[in-house]
């Protein structure tokens, strides 16, 4: 039960540091790597699956995906782009920040209550296996509105000549 109670105190103080960081990023410019590098950097905790006490079952990776994907749909409904001083931003989203404490209180408390039935390792493979569940799609939505956004610019620039 330690373990839990350290790992979402860990996750608590990880979830404030991405809404600090999402925030501070809306006052810069976007680009495509920006979007793009985040799930990568993520991929490399898939490492963790060759210990064995992190491997999970084919339903449970299932489960977590499906999770991971249903999360995903709020971050990308809040997650939109501006063309500000010919370049794109991150709209400001209110909601974002309420949406990812939201997210994070529920998986603290499933995680609370799967940890009485499925081993620590397993569970953790299960978290990391939702958490990139819903990192993919979210920024796979990012890009394709961030691509979507800049054709249309250049439609715009390109009639406007």
């Amino acid at each position: 039960m330690s373990m839990t109670i350290a790992s979402s105190i860990i996750a608590i103080c990880m979830g404030f540091f991405v809404i600090f960081i999402r925030m501070k990023a809306q006052k810069k410019p976007v680009t495509a790597r920006k979007i793009i590098l985040p799930p990568i950097f993520m991929s490399t905790g898939a490492l963790m699956f060759l210990i064995p006490m992190f491997r999970v079952t084919l339903a449970e990776v299932v489960e977590a995906l499906v999770v991971g994907m249903i999360f995903s749909i709020f971050l990308i409904k809040t997650s939109r782009f501006e063309i500000r001083d010919n370049d794109v931003y991150l709209k400001r989203s209110k909601a974002f920040a309420f949406i990812l404490i939201g997210l994070l209180l529920v998986r603290i408390a499933a995680k609370m209550v799967l940890s009485n039935s499925i081993d620590y390792g397993q569970l953790s493979g299960m978290f990391w296996i939702l958490a990139f569940g819903m990192i993919v799609p979210w920024r796979v939505a990012m890009y394709l509105q961030y691509k979507k956004l800049l054709n249309d610019k250049d439609d715009l620039t390109t009639n406007t000549i």
